[in-house]
């Protein structure tokens, strides 16, 4: 009966808002369980309601380790300012000899975990090398949950991981496999480290940035890349640094398109949590392809 409840329940709007808030570590997880408590009534239980707002990585995966549209492996890359060791997925189309644009996959606050090395191997099955850099490397690794990962992430150094993040994209561009020509993508922590990238690197081809924190305004003339960002609607934390980072970028004459995509959540891309907004998500990751389709190749 438990199973059957759960299939049918829809979270509510502030609960989504609650998860989002301890998934960002605004709450920790007992004021988390404490505000969540409430909405145990009626037979439903508040393990119910935790199972249904986390994520589900066994039965979301859209393209497996195995599938034959893709070539993957873990590599390690040397990052002299941030970790000196780093590691990350590199996944390739099966069958494609040539060199390949590449396209850096940045995780969430969590570390490289099973869906982030999903959306690489969507990417790579979309004709492009994708490269998914693991922050919590140094750390042992994405540790099998998003709580555990989140603990560990918000251990290391943000500056390390940041130049982390600038040694894969210098990585990808001096890559054999690679034409040198390289975007960044990334979702909430990722969006703001793909925002950081395109003020980071001055000759990284494209920046598609997803609900992440925006760049400071000052920070907009170091930027040369071209820039589609994704924002979710209902997102009042990040969406509240966009209007003067977008009044930056226009001022300068930056090249950059800001998609809202209102009744969504803050993850709306993350097919494996109740956050999923399925044409949103369809639409936004058509419009990446498409961009990086037109600046990578």
């Amino acid at each position: 009966m438990e199973a059957l409840a759960l299939d049918t329940l829809k979270p509510r709007a502030e609960m989504l808002d609650l998860y989002n808030d301890y998934a960002h570590d605004i709450i920790d997880r007992r004021t988390f369980l404490d505000r969540l408590s409430k909405y145990a009534v009626g037979g439903v239980t508040l393990a119910m309601l935790t199972q249904m707002l986390t994520p589900n990585y066994a039965t979301a995966l859209q393209l497996g380790e195995d599938d034959s549209r893709i070539e993957g492996q873990r590599i390690t890359y040397v990052s002299p300012k941030g970790a000196g060791t780093m590691g990350g997925y590199l996944v390739r189309p099966a069958g494609v000899t040539g060199r390949l644009p590449a396209v850096v996959v940045v995780h969430e606050n969590r570390g490289l975990n099973p869906h982030i090395a999903d959306v690489a191997r969507r990417t790579a099955a979309a004709g492009f090398m994708a490269f998914a850099p693991d922050a919590l490397y140094p750390v042992g690794g994405y540790p099998g949950t998003d709580d555990a990962g989140r603990v560990l992430q918000s251990g290391r150094d943000s500056a390390q991981m940041m130049e982390d993040f600038v040694a894969a994209v210098q990585l990808m561009q001096s890559h054999a496999g690679s034409t040198g020509k390289v975007g960044v993508t990334g979702f909430c922590y990722g969006g703001g480290v793909s925002n950081q990238m395109a003020v980071r690197v001055p000759d990284l081809a494209a920046a598609v940035p997803y609900y992440g924190a925006a760049a400071k305004p000052e920070e907009v003339a170091a930027i040369r890349a071209p820039l589609l960002v994704h924002l979710a609607g209902s997102d009042e934390r990040v969406n509240a640094g966009y209007p003067p980072y977008e009044a930056a970028l226009k001022a300068a004459g930056k090249s950059a398109t800001v998609h809202t995509y209102a009744g969504t959540q803050h993850g709306f891309h993350n097919d494996t949590t109740p956050r999923f907004d399925p044409e949103n998500a369809r639409l936004s990751w058509t419009r990446t392809l498409e961009f990086f389709s037109e600046h990578l190749t």
